[in-house]
């Protein structure tokens, strides 16, 4: 080719490559365009290579200006739908139901013919409660029919019926549920069929003789049954040989009679009470009554017995001392009582006293008195004196006597030496020959050791030596032993030595409360003891060990510990209800504190409760106002709208000392629901405060704990009530930290 010819092709090559180009952009847009025309009902499909517009399943037109609706149902619901449907047509749809009296087989509602369902009759007689009680449905083509149960017909005289909302009953055919008799039962099983009959017994203790059947009849009614029960009677008791009769209730069926042995007699063996039984007969009087009998009475010591061998019912025995003995007791004789056993009696013979009450007088004197039957006769009587000295081993005495009196109350003074110690040994021979002998420790010149002995200050002891001088020591050793009868497990022990020369010694004990002691003291060089018995006074009790809470409402609950006898015995504990505004004014050693029905309870207070000490578990728990009474006091419902104060008191008494402790226990607030309100709402905007109350709350304290051993009672309720006044009139609201931080520092 020419290079100038392929010049000139070049461009018109171009030309058509650019035109064919276009052409298929043309192409191209014009598929675009047909399927965008397509009704919004219609769906764009591929047909030999062209793009065709056709409207959706359920519609019908040209798919791209028009695709309306095509009702199916007018094909006629049995062609479409089936047998015993109904068509119902919807936009682009449709769907089908059964007739009443059918279901579908796929068992919905609706359905479309496309996957085999059909319509089938329903059998009514699966359906349970459609005729009502003791019916049965029958199934009909399309419908059912109700039937009466065998046994069973229809009230209006009807075979069958429909149930279409009237109330229709199948009742049963007989004559129903058979009378009942009065005392008597049905016998076996039984039918209300007409000619069925019914078997009536009397109940246990009744009887009758005829009437015993009723009958069914043709119209369906029980013909009245003649049976009439009868009541047994087992008539009068039967009578038992040395025993009566002491109670009866009756001589029908199931009465009581009770039996007693006469008097002299006591039950031996069987039953007291005998019951009529259903036959009309007495059952169980087998009771055996024989006569008491104490047998032979039991020999007293030293005594003769006069009985005249009876041995019944208050059958005596006497009783007589025999020679040289004498009688000292209540009575002399003993009686046969109805236990069958004789009387145990106090009857006592002592050997016969030639002295008693033997004692000292003037120092170096003995006294006593004869007590027997040998008044004013003479007697004879032998002294024999030993003395000694401890503070001297080589002094001794011995030394023996007689005398002889007729007095009925003897008195000898011997002849005994200053500062020595003797037995007296004193002895008599009786008319009985029988030998008294009696040791007496007579100590002369006791005033040399201890004279004019005085309790002073309660836990201190002086004295005066008259005779020993201020150049002589003396050594004194002293044992104290205390006790509490109110406190067994308590016991103080002390030993010490004084040594002295002083003419008026004193000393006193370190002793506790509330406590009875016995002091001994004993002289070293004399060998001699002197008992001294000392009691302290009770002191305050311990403060009651409470935990102070700030509570509201009208019912809180306080819990109470035990507080120990530490100072004496605790006897009562009280709970104190005061006004918030008179907490400043409570003393805890005033007793004037009223009841709550007092006329000044407003004023000044009342006592909710009061505890005996034993009656106190620890950590017990009171429900302050539950209308309750504990002792005298009523513990009465708190007011509303009240704010107070409540004390606890703890009270000791013993030997006509009282004394208390008391602390606060609680305060009560009612706080209204808008201070409340500005309570949570304020809580934030008062935090420093809460901080500098805090810090400064924690110092007092550190303060109050090291300086005082427990606060003022009426103090608690001051501070919680004086911080809650300042948190209110400072910000308007009660913050919870600082009541917390109140209790902590309490």
């Amino acid at each position: 080719m020419r290079p100038g010819v392929g010049r000139s092709l070049g461009p018109v090559l171009l030309l058509l490559l650019q035109c064919a180009g276009r052409r298929r952009a043309i192409v191209n847009r014009s598929v675009s365009d047909v399927c965008a025309s397509c009704h919004v009902h219609a769906t764009c499909h591929q047909i030999d290579g062209k793009s065709v517009c056709i409207c959706n399943y359920g519609f019908v037109g040209n798919g791209r200006t028009h695709c309306q609706d095509k009702d199916e149902c007018q094909i006629g619901a049995s062609k479409i739908c089936g047998n015993h449907t109904l068509c119902h047509n919807t936009h682009g749809s449709f769907y089908c139901v059964c007739l009443d009296g059918y279901r579908a087989s796929n068992n919905n509602k609706t359905f479309i013919p496309n996957d085999g369902t059909n319509c089938t009759d329903i059998d009514e007689c699966e359906e349970s409660g459609l005729c009502g009680r003791n019916a049965r449905c029958v199934n009909t083509e399309g419908s059912y029919r109700c039937y009466c149960n065998d046994g069973y017909k229809l009230e209006n005289g009807e075979h069958s019926f429909h149930p279409d909302g009237s109330i229709v009953s199948c009742k049963e055919i007989g004559c129903g549920s058979p009378p009942e008799m009065k005392h008597g039962y049905i016998v076996g099983n039984y039918s209300s069929l007409p000619g069925s009959a019914v078997h009536y017994e009397c109940k246990e203790g009744f009887y009758s003789n005829e009437g015993k059947f009723s009958y069914c009849t043709a119209n369906e009614t029980w013909e009245p049954a003649t049976l009439s029960c009868k009541g047994v009677d087992c008539g009068i008791p039967p009578s038992i040989l040395n025993a009566h009769a002491a109670s009866l209730s009756g001589t029908t069926y199931g009465s009581e009679v009770t039996y007693n042995c006469d008097h002299g007699y006591f039950i031996a063996s069987g039953n007291r009470t005998a019951v009529c039984n259903a036959k009309g007969q007495w059952d169980g009087p087998d009771l055996v009554c024989k006569e008491i009998d104490c047998g032979k009475p039991l020999l007293i010591p030293h005594t003769e017995m006069i009985w005249d061998n009876s041995s019944t019912l208050w059958s005596r025995v006497y009783y007589q001392c025999k020679e040289g003995y004498y009688f000292n007791g209540d009575r002399n004789f003993s009686e046969c009582t109805i236990d069958q056993s004789w009387e145990t009696i106090t009857y006592v013979c002592k050997e016969e006293e030639l002295f008693s009450n033997l004692s000292i007088f003037n120092e170096t004197c003995v006294k006593w008195q004869r007590k027997t039957g040998r008044l004013g006769m003479q007697e004879t009587y032998t002294f024999h004196i030993l003395g000694k000295r401890w503070d001297e081993k080589i002094f001794s005495e011995d030394a023996v006597f007689n005398i002889t009196t007729s007095e009925d109350n003897p008195k000898v003074c011997l002849d005994l030496s200053s500062g020595s110690n003797y037995v007296v040994n004193i002895t008599t021979i009786s008319s009985t020959n029988i030998t008294v002998s009696v040791t007496v420790a007579v100590h002369t010149k006791v005033k040399e050791a201890f004279d004019n002995v005085v309790i002073f200050n309660e836990t201190c002891l002086k004295w005066q030596r008259s005779v020993r001088g201020t150049d002589v020591e003396d050594r004194y050793s002293f044992h104290v032993q205390g006790q509490r009868w109110y406190q067994k497990e308590f016991f103080h022990e002390m030993t010490f030595n004084l040594t002295t020369h002083e003419k008026a010694p004193e000393v006193c004990f370190d002793l506790q409360p509330g406590t009875n002691y016995s002091v001994s003291i004993s002289m070293v060089a004399l060998n001699f003891s002197v008992l001294i018995s000392m009691t302290t006074q009770i002191t305050d009790p311990p403060f009651p060990d409470v935990e102070f809470v700030a509570v509201e409402g009208s019912a809180p609950l306080l819990r109470l510990r035990k507080a120990e006898d530490r100072n004496g015995p605790i006897s009562l504990y009280q709970v104190i209800v005061l006004p918030l505004g008179l907490q400043n004014t409570f003393v805890c050693d005033s007793f004037a504190a009223a009841t709550f029905f007092s006329t000044t309870t407003d004023a000044k207070g009342y006592v909710a409760a009061e505890f005996r000490a034993k009656d106190v578990a620890d950590n017990m728990s009171i429900a302050l106002g539950d209308r309750h009474y504990y002792g005298k006091f009523y513990n009465a419902p708190l007011k509303l709208g009240e704010e107070y104060c409540v004390f606890l008191r703890i009270i000791s008494e013993w030997n006509k000392v009282r004394t208390q402790s008391c602390a606060v226990w609680a305060q009560i607030k009612n706080l209204s629901p808008a201070l409340q309100y500005m309570t949570a709402v304020g809580f934030g905007s008062v935090a420093a405060i809460c901080l500098i109350l805090f810090l400064s709350f924690s110092a007092a304290r550190s303060y109050l704990h090291s300086t005082v051993h427990s606060p003022p009672a009426a103090l608690a309720c001051e501070a919680v009530h004086l911080s809650a006044t300042m948190d209110t009139a400072q910000t308007g609201i009660t913050s919870s930290f600082l009541e917390t931080e109140n209790v902590s520092l309490l």
